[in-house]
């Protein structure tokens, strides 16, 4: 390893440690030779100078905290002697200037996607059922135990034999059942390095997992469709707002170019109402064509009636859908949703500054790239209000995000208590520190629009999206607002996936590439220690994407079937 700690700009006054370091040492950081009156564990930081009490911590260039009391220049920056501070932004301050990525390697590539009419193109090709109301969940659970056994999706696992082997009287052989399970498990913990992943899908070696090639054949009937089912709490109960929001969430993950169609149930008397999901469908594409099945069990009578409809009409459709193959489209028709979740300190430094080259490069070839998580661009604000294209979304963004702290306030609560027990345990101590970090996924470029829950991205460049930080509902909603990929990044492991989307996982250092390999898609711990630069990197992380916007490499999300939907809900039950 080159360094053994580093500052990431030059007005920093507290550096990043990049492994263990003992107190008493010596460490050099930017040719200048620091002793450390502290053990630093590596992710967390320490002071570069003496910081009296309320003085500013700096880091990324910016304010990411203040002393609550006196630090001495080598001493460990931690939860007890600093706390939560940004900057006051009131409105743009300076004029913004981009000069675009060398692009030259991927002007005229492709990826293999499916072509909607609307000129939007999927990297995957998914019937979808889903309901209005909570009250029609049983329903829709009932339609995929059917269509995936008839289909031959379901396949037994390997943990249903783990089981069967503990059972009383069974007649499986419980010490060789057991010894093959846990050989399988240990095989599949390593990962291979980055040079080494190389592939059945041109020049990649994504492992494949012991029961990828059963999921792979996809089903025994339909060879160009995938079947997915999402269930959710809403729809009814609620304030009229909530069942708004939930509406033109579902209207936006019909109108992903990775869903060819839907069937939909709905109860009759909830909160959101046929007519009113309608609506949001027009409003997001007036020329929306794509054949919805819509069934109201209070108008049809039994549930029996209705779902006998529902499933000798979709499949009619779906064997419709499923001879629609795969053509060549420019890169320039990704949507890339940009994500992060269970960080670490070194976040900041490598995954996310990855997925800030490749934001800039689809920016760039004129693709579609949305940062979310509001929470998490805490104390950058006055750069993103810089970098608004439009002075309005700049006045947008800045009101959103007051109006979403002021609720958070309400509830009793802030922003300052965002970072999680884990992000803390690594390094990221305060929630401008993490936001300062997460919003390195958003590259540098312009920002060309700033967008509210549910509504729909259609604008080439980098858009904000106003989301939780929560995983799961903010990648359900860059789903919702277009994205035909998602890349997420990870210090520490989360298994979050989405129904609709490939979300590709990467991780921020080695350790967890190979502890979590049957979660992590891809490795940037070579950035960390050195090895290899952020472009490097980031030319084989758009090698994967690639591959797996084609259907050439599946996304260990969509092999381990994390179909996560949790849509956010802002207001209150009543």
């Amino acid at each position: 390893m080159k360094n053994k700690a580093i500052t990431i700009d030059s007005q920093d006054n507290a550096a990043v440690a990049l492994i263990d370091l003992k107190s008493g040492s010596t460490v050099s950081v930017n040719g200048t030779d620091y002793l450390l009156k502290s053990d630093i564990k590596a992710k967390h930081k320490f002071a570069l100078k003496d910081l009296a009490k309320n003085e500013d911590v700096w880091m990324y260039g910016i304010i990411v905290g203040v002393t609550t009391e006196n630090i001495k220049l080598g001493e460990a920056i931690t939860v007890n002697n600093i706390k939560h501070k940004t900057s006051k932004v009131e409105h743009k301050t300076a004029s913004y200037n981009w000069e675009k990525t060398d692009i030259s390697k991927w002007e005229g590539k492709t990826f293999d996607g499916f072509k909607r009419s609307d000129g939007q193109v999927g990297t995957r090709n998914i019937w979808l059922f889903f309901p209005l109301v909570f009250c029609e969940n049983n329903n829709i659970e009932i339609l995929k135990d059917t269509f995936e056994k008839e289909l031959g999706y379901f396949e037994p696992s390997k943990y249903q034999n783990l089981l069967r082997s503990y059972l009383p009287n069974s007649n499986t052989d419980e010490t060789s059942m057991s010894k093959n399970f846990l050989t399988q498990r240990d095989n599949n913990m390593r990962v291979p390095s980055l040079p080494a992943r190389r592939s059945q899908a041109g020049d990649r070696n994504i492992k494949l997992l012991p029961d990828e090639k059963a999921i792979n054949e996809n089903s025994k009937v339909l060879k160009n469709i995938e079947l997915k089912f999402i269930t959710h709490p809403g729809g009814c109960g609620a304030i009229r707002q909530d069942a708004l929001e939930l509406s033109q969430l579902l209207a936006g993950y019909l109108n992903n170019p990775n869903v060819a169609g839907a069937t939909v149930l709905s109860l009759g008397c909830q909160n959101l109402q046929i007519d009113i999901f309608q609506n949001s469908l027009k409003k997001i594409n007036p020329d929306f064509d794509k054949p919805v099945l819509i069934y109201e069990q209070q108008q049809i009578g039994t549930a029996e009636e209705m779902l006998n409809s529902a499933i000798k009409d979709s499949i009619t459709e779906i064997l419709k859908a499923d001879k629609q193959e795969r053509e060549p489209a420019p890169l320039s028709n990704l949507s890339i949703g940009l994500q992060c979740g269970g960080s670490d300190g070194f976040s900041g430094i490598s995954a996310n500054p990855l997925l800030g080259y490749v934001s800039d490069v689809m920016a760039s070839i004129a693709g579609t790239v949305v940062l979310a998580e509001f929470p998490e661009l805490c104390g950058v604000e006055q750069d993103i209000v810089n970098r608004c294209v439009n002075e309005a979304d700049g006045v947008r963004f800045l009101e959103l995000m007051r109006d979403y702290e002021d609720s958070v306030i309400a509830s009793g609560t802030g922003f300052d208590a965002n970072p999680s027990p884990g992000n803390i345990k690594d390094g990221l101590i305060t929630d401008a520190m993490k936001s300062a970090g997460a919003a390195k996924k958003g590259g540098s470029s312009p920002i060309v629009s700033v967008k509210d829950y549910g509504e729909y991205i259609s604008e080439k460049g980098l858009s904000l999206l106003c989301t939780p930080g929560n995983d799961v509902e903010s990648t359900t909603l860059l789903a919702g607002a277009g994205s035909n990929i998602i890349l997420f990044t990870t210090g520490l492991g989360t298994p979050t996936g989405n129904p609709v989307t490939p979300v590709i996982k990467v991780s921020s250092n080695s350790e967890l590439a190979n502890k979590m390999s049957d979660i992590i898609d891809f490795n940037s711990g070579e950035i960390i220690t050195g090895e290899k630069s952020i472009s490097e990197v980031g030319e084989e992380l758009i090698s994967l994407i690639i591959d797996i916007a084609s259907g050439k490499v599946r996304s260990k999300a969509t092999i381990n079937k994390q179909n996560d939907f949790i849509p956010w809900r802002r207001g209150v039950s009543l």
